[in-house]
């Protein structure tokens, strides 16, 4: 069967840059590895075939030669056919690394320690809209996993360390024959400590660690939004063997206010007035997120809905030392369950009012005339 053009291969076009190609490349490699299509041939076929494909185009010459004369170029034992010929080994790596660990003996090996590294943990904290306008410190309690006093946390019994692994001899990987390549895997036996434990420890049965309840005193910063992520580090689980600590993060969530609602460091609420404020003006006084008060000048004539700005009176941005603002939103409220009195000074003033007092309704009734006159 004739071979595939190579970028029709990898799908992309002949003036693909050679990122461009690494990254198709990659997406193919990814799907169609031999590691996750166990016992797949036409995977496996796919797979050599990307391979293939991109072992030329990603070489420089091979490229050159094979925009010029295609497959012919490399027929007559020519190189660049088959296998992983156009490979350097830093490309090698870089692309397998991240879905199956070390290739080949030839790539960067992790940490035993990274391995063992403990859980990280989440703690769901509710304060109050006032707290995250102040900051606060607050002691939490949770359940974790830490170091077992007993054996200092590497499993054994006192007096006793712990043995190289027999299965990998201490190295913490193995290889194993993957169709045509070897892979380095961590060890199923140690998980990659390198080490057995043979006489464990009695307290944590060679765990290493032991379940507890731990306290720690926390600080909220001021400004904390809601759905804030905090991360203490080393504040998780602990980890085995010599491991390092997994990390606590704290899931804020703020409290809606019975006053404010918030929008980012910004606040608004609405502040009901009557029609005769409204009408005339006045000064009211509002409370403030701090606890006390501010005072607002409400000139005659005010609509229902107007807004005025209280700068610097809203939340504190975090790490910073400004503040958003505050916003309030007067709302005329029409008065209910009038009295005989109220009734017949409404009607004396609904008779004597003109339109110059009401330019909203002047308005509206005549593009009213207009459309019904059209």
């Amino acid at each position: 069967m004739a071979k595939r053009d190579y970028y029709d291969v990898l799908g992309v076009d002949r003036t693909a840059s050679p990122d461009q190609l690494k990254s198709a490349y990659r997406k193919l490699a990814v799907k169609y590895h031999p590691d996750k299509n166990p016992g797949d041939k036409v995977a496996e076929d796919k797979f050599k075939e990307a391979s293939e494909a991109y072992g030329v185009l990603s070489d420089k010459s091979k490229k050159q030669n094979y925009d010029n004369f295609g497959h012919a170029a490399f027929e007559n034992g020519g190189s660049g056919q088959g296998g992983f010929g156009g490979f350097s080994g830093a490309d090698f790596s870089d692309i397998f690394e991240d879905f199956f660990g070390d290739f080949g003996g030839g790539g960067r090996r992790s940490s035993r320690k990274n391995n063992n590294r403990g859980s990280d943990l989440r703690y769901d904290l509710s304060i109050s809209l006032e707290e995250a306008y102040t900051g606060k410190k607050q002691n939490i309690q949770f359940s974790t996993s830490e170091k077992c006093n007993t054996c200092k946390g590497n499993g054994s019994k006192p007096g006793y360390n712990p043995d190289r692994c027999t299965y990998c001899g201490g190295n913490g990987r193995i290889r194993s024959n993957q169709g045509f390549f070897t892979v380095q895997q961590t060890c199923p036996q140690c998980a990659g400590s390198g080490e057995e434990i043979n006489n464990p420890c009695n307290d944590c049965n060679g765990q290493g660690n032991k379940q507890s309840s731990k306290k720690i005193s926390v600080t909220i910063p001021k400004g904390v939004d809601d759905g804030t992520r905090i991360r203490l580090a080393g504040k998780g689980e602990a980890g085995t063997r010599g491991g390092a600590s997994g990390d606590l993060y704290l899931f804020v969530n703020v409290e809606s206010h019975q006053v404010f609602k918030r929008s980012d460091v910004n606040l608004f609420f609405e502040f009901p007035i009557s029609v005769a404020d409204a009408a005339l003006g006045t000064s009211i006084e509002i409370p403030t997120i701090d606890g006390g008060k501010a005072k607002i000048k409400i000139p005659e004539g005010t609509q229902s809905g107007k807004q005025f700005r209280l700068k610097g009176k809203g939340m504190p941005f975090m790490r910073r030392g400004d503040f958003g603002d505050l916003y309030v939103q007067v709302k005329t409220e029409i008065p209910v369950s009038l009295n005989k009195e109220q009734k017949e000074l409404l009607e004396k003033f609904r008779k004597i009012e003109n339109e110059r007092s009401n330019p909203s309704i002047k308005k509206f009734f005549q593009k009213a005339k207009d459309f019904w006159k059209n």
